[in-house]
């Protein structure tokens, strides 16, 4: 029994380690979603559909091996990977919705807000509690991926409606893993993924049968993107599921702030969105706010582990 806490201790050490790498991994995978969205012709809530399908086929194989894990699941669980999915859905549609119209910058800039909603909800949900020192970093992040998309906005009315969709997102996606925070410790992040990302599959292609979106006559670019999406973006999705084993909504949220900075950078290279210096400037005070706070979050992860 020893040895085998002992072991168990090892491995959450290793786990709590990973945990930075893990969160780079998931913002450089993540920021390519605006990317290929702009590149595809299709209606928003068919990209969302169809990643959602291929995300779930890809990992069928994975999670065959894992069937015993569904017989865990129960019913009151069922409900909640319902809630789960559906919040994703939302998630998808509403962002993809509005980086067709407005700016990556714009739209991903207001993803900054994620943090706060989230630190607000999950003090309301689970009585969490943070440290001036967690503020701050979030205050300079903040500050910084504002700087970063500021002069993006009021470019019209699609613009603001762009903007209010990618608000509207944030707060569905918030939702989404305070209901993942508690859900995904019942079973592996791999079941739990799979499980939202069909369900979200399913509301999708429900929503698209109901409003009656074309689902085929695409042309071979717009599967590559679709698989892109699938793929790509999908793997942050999936270790953002795993990082609720060890962190809370917050963390994760707070980490996403460099969405913005790996989005506006690919969309200069990528798209021709330009960039100016104060801009850039707000880049690097992204930087500097999420390391920090990963560095403090890292460090506390390890202190109640000690204690």
């Amino acid at each position: 029994m020893k040895q085998w806490k002992e072991g168990k201790n090892l491995q959450q050490m290793k786990n709590t380690k990973s945990i930075g790498p893990s969160l780079v991994i998931s913002i450089i995978a993540i920021s390519f979603s605006a990317i290929f969205v702009k590149w595809s012709d299709a209606p928003a809530t068919i990209l969302s559909m169809y990643r959602m399908w291929f995300a779930s086929f890809f990992m069928i194989p994975i999670v065959l091996k894992r069937k015993e894990e569904f017989q865990k699941i129960r019913k009151k669980d069922c409900f909640l990977l319902f809630l789960s999915g559906l919040f994703l859905a939302l998630h998808f549609a509403l962002w993809f919705g509005s980086l067709k119209l407005t700016t990556v910058a714009s739209s991903t800039i207001i993803l900054t807000l994620q943090p706060i909603v989230a630190l607000t909800g999950g003090f309301f949900l689970f009585k969490e509690r943070t440290t001036k020192s967690a503020l701050a970093t979030m205050g300079i992040a903040i500050v910084g991926a504002m700087m970063i998309g500021w002069g993006d906005f009021g470019l019209g009315k699609e613009a603001i409606l762009g903007d209010i969709l990618s608000f509207l997102s944030v707060i569905t996606v918030v939702c989404y893993l305070l209901i993942g925070q508690g859900t995904v410790k019942k079973t592996s992040h791999w079941v739990y993924s799979f499980c939202v990302f069909i369900i979200a599959a399913a509301i999708l292609t429900l929503y698209n049968l109901i409003t009656d979106f074309t689902f085929g006559g695409y042309q071979a670019h717009e599967w590559g993107i679709f698989i892109l999406l699938a793929i790509v973006p999908t793997i942050s999705h999936v270790i953002n599921n795993w990082l609720l084993n060890y962190v809370n909504a917050t963390t994760i949220s707070m980490s996403i702030l460099g969405e913005p900075l790996g989005a506006t950078a690919l969309a200069v290279a990528l798209l021709g969105e330009r960039l100016v210096g104060w801009q850039i400037i707000g880049g690097l005070l992204v930087v500097l706010g999420i390391f920090w706070f990963l560095i403090q979050q890292q460090e506390r992860v390890k202190y109640e582990e000690a204690s």
